[in-house]
């Protein structure tokens, strides 16, 4: 039952005509717990609120399905001034964003133009921009721009899914460039072809490039709620003497906020990405896929009166 509701909300993630809906009605059916709210002065309230509990924040203005110059360019524009809030008001918090929403499926000189708006901006701020991973078909045109622009701005981090056969020969790729990621166990349905179908199999991936990323001398950010990975990652720093300096723990928002502050109060770097805005169907689908819990609370709330 578990594999069957996974699929059926990855299958619901990626449809336009609900994805529209949802941008008309707003955050209904649970979603507000996953997303910070619509506007980007809901979004600060949120990040100053954790900031105040020993809590980073990665922020990201959501939008999908992003297949015009002009809408790409809006989204941009939002970006831009979430950078500015960020910087204006000294928050702890670092940017987030999908390349498909900056233009991606659209022309490389979108995506191209519109990224260097946002990383000159990201500059004068000194506010880190992290590109996120998506699905596999644009897994490899994200790498891309990601080098091509990593040898012009420092402030520029991206995503690697353990689930795919091919990320540890990207994690040995990407050495060159020292770059700060974001490993992730992955949130996409992708077939047998390209990724390992089994958890356990992708658990082991997952802890073999964290291991293979931090003994490379290379800032990680490890990605997950799951305790074996969170050990794991414990002990591996402990036992190869790596600082605390050099990785983080990276949670999402209204997922496991306990353990996020226990995390903090060890001593460690927790970073909690905060999603907002209107196009929040297919994250909250994503997230309802992840967990089963999530599916009950979301149902919980749907009967309670």
């Amino acid at each position: 039952m578990e594999r069957i509701l996974k699929n059926l909300f990855l299958f619901l993630s990626k449809n336009k005509a609900m994805t529209q809906a949802a941008k008309k009605y707003g955050l209904r059916f649970g979603a507000s717990r996953f997303v910070a709210g619509e506007s980007l002065d809901m979004a600060c309230d949120v990040i100053a609120d954790l900031n105040r509990k020993g809590l980073a924040v990665t922020i990201d203005y959501l939008g999908e399905f992003i297949e015009d110059e002009q809408e790409a360019g809006k989204m941009a524009e939002e970006c831009i001034e979430a950078i500015r809030m960020i910087g204006t008001n000294e928050l702890d918090s670092q940017l987030s964003l999908k390349l498909t929403s900056m233009g991606l499926d659209v022309s490389e000189q979108v995506v191209m133009n519109n990224m260097r708006r946002i990383l000159d901006e990201a500059r004068d701020h000194r506010v880190f921009v992290t590109l996120d991973m998506e699905d596999f078909p644009r897994c490899q045109p994200t790498l891309d721009v990601f080098k091509t622009l990593k040898s012009e701005y420092n402030e520029l981090g991206t995503v690697i899914q353990a689930y795919l056969y091919r990320t540890e020969r990207d994690i040995e790729e990407l050495d060159a460039y020292h770059p700060n990621l974001r490993l992730v166990k992955g949130a996409y349905k992708e077939p047998r072809e390209v990724a390992f179908p089994e958890k356990k199999d992708v658990d082991e991936n997952f802890k073999k490039i964290i291991k293979k990323h931090m003994q490379n001398g290379n800032y990680t950010a490890v990605a997950t709620h799951d305790d074996s990975i969170i050990d794991y990652t414990r002990d591996l720093v402990k036992d190869q003497g790596i600082s605390r300096d050099s990785f983080e723990f990276q949670m999402l928002y209204g997922i496991r906020t306990e353990k996020q502050l226990e995390l903090a109060k060890e001593g460690y770097k927790v970073r909690v990405y905060v999603p907002y805005g209107t196009d929040w169907y297919g994250y909250f689908m994503r997230r309802l896929a992840e967990r089963p819990a999530n599916i009950a609370f979301v149902l919980k709330g749907l009967f309670k009166k």
